[in-house]
């Protein structure tokens, strides 16, 4: 059992050797340092893509109508698509894998409330619009477009932060009436957009907008949630199932993948993960090989000590002592000095991690906008911290580092005669 005499012997063989047991564990705390700052940007870099997809449903999936490529069944190539109102009844009809789904009308157009007016997005939506898309509204600032203003194909819009400075100045526009092109919609609610973006759109029902911008049919987009889609074959082949239903009703070659632009938040997430996991995977093999050359400084050193202890370890075994007495001594020396310079370069790494985020959140770069339209506020680097986590996991990898940089000359000494021992110089 190790004990407070076992203790004091190797700090009192640590300070005879100060220079050289400092040089020795520098590198110890250089290697640990060097991968809890990797793994913190590593992290960092993690945090910011994975910010990117913040509003929206890590489950959606997105399609647009485009041209067809190839011939199929007397039909020539190079045909428009247009998506109808049939194509979106069909989602949850045909596709029990769908939950929420919304269609899009696109239109721009001025938006005018008394003397003042600016030229803006006014999209047509469904309810499940704001669910998918992470659009918000707080309490006192109304309501998003609901089933009833679907039905009752209702003048009402929803206004972004923007268009409210803009139109409003300090008045209170729920409840106001603004004009758009020709016609008067009222003001039922604001969503929430932190940074005041001038691109983010206005929301109307979609069957105002449809009537009123697309001939009462067809839109432009479609996006919808699924569930029980996890995994990137499953993905697959729901997508394919998906281009077969549209090409039966449109008229075109399945396999046209340009006929239907499709885009699917689940392989995006699914392959920045992959990214982020292979770098964090490269990040752990630098860092540790960095560790690595300061353990085998340490494993030279240890050897270099019980060369000078040769004399003392035969002394040791001719009264008596045990092998594993002498292999505990030199491992535990070994743990003593790679856990003690590795926690310090640890500490440091950490300390440096929260640093550079303090200073990040101070200049607002971990407090970016969490609202917005998609592509906007993008970030690549955000809250590069260090997790309790990976700090467990670099004792638990400094302890074991200890064992094995002291091992190998702990064996040596347990092989050294007692005779030979005592005769060494």
């Amino acid at each position: 059992m190790f004990d407070f005499d076992d203790f004091r012997e190797i700090w009192g063989t640590m300070k005879r050797n100060k220079l050289r047991t400092f040089l020795t564990g520098f590198s110890v705390a250089w290697g640990i340092f060097m991968l809890v700052v990797l793994l913190g940007a590593g992290n960092g870099l993690r945090n910011g893509i994975m910010f990117n997809f913040r509003d929206m449903a890590d489950n959606r999936i997105e399609m647009w109508p485009r041209w067809t490529t190839k011939q199929w069944k007397g039909m020539r190539a190079n045909r428009r698509l247009v998506f109808k109102d049939a194509d979106f009844h069909m989602l949850k009809r045909e596709h029990p894998e769908v939950v929420l789904c919304s269609a899009t009308v696109n239109h721009n157009d001025t938006l005018t409330y008394d003397k003042e007016y600016l030229t803006g997005g006014t999209n047509g939506v469904f309810p499940d619009h704001a669910l998918i898309n992470g659009i918000q509204v707080h309490p006192g600032k109304g309501r998003f477009i609901n089933d009833m203003d679907i039905r009752g194909k209702r003048k009402v819009i929803v206004l972004s932060p923007r268009m409210v400075e803009v139109l409003f100045r300090e008045k209170e526009p729920l409840g106001e009436f603004v004009r758009c092109g020709r016609s008067m919609f009222q003001v039922v609610g604001v969503y929430h957009s932190k940074d005041l973006n001038n691109s983010s759109p206005a929301y109307i029902p979609f069957s105002t907008a449809q009537l009123l911008y697309n001939q009462g049919q067809g839109f432009y987009n479609m996006s919808f949630t699924v569930r029980g889609v996890t995994t990137e074959d499953e993905n697959k082949a729901f997508e394919q199932r998906l281009r077969e239903s549209l090409a039966k009703r449109h008229k075109f070659d399945p396999a046209d993948v340009s006929a239907i632009g499709m885009w699917n938040m689940g392989n995006e997430l699914r392959m920045f993960n992959n990214l982020t996991g292979g770098i964090i995977l490269f990040i752990w093999i630098i860092g540790i090989s960095t560790l690595m050359a300061g353990i085998v400084g340490v494993s030279n050193i240890m050897l270099v000590t019980v060369r000078e202890r040769t004399r003392e370890i035969g002394i040791r075994k001719a009264i008596g002592a045990k092998p594993s007495s002498i292999l505990k001594l030199i491992i535990f020396e070994s743990i003593l000095i790679t856990a003690a310079f590795g926690y310090v370069g640890m500490v440091s790494g950490i300390g440096l991690m929260e640093g550079v985020n303090y200073v990040m959140t101070m200049m607002g770069a971990n407090s970016a906008p969490t609202s917005g339209n998609p592509g906007e506020n993008i970030t690549m680097f955000r809250n590069p911290t260090v997790s309790l986590t990976i700090a467990s996991s670099a004792t638990v990898l400094l302890i074991v580092a200890g064992v094995f940089a002291g091992y190998y000359p702990a064996r040596k000494a347990t092989k050294i005669s007692a005779i030979e021992a005592i005769r060494a110089e």
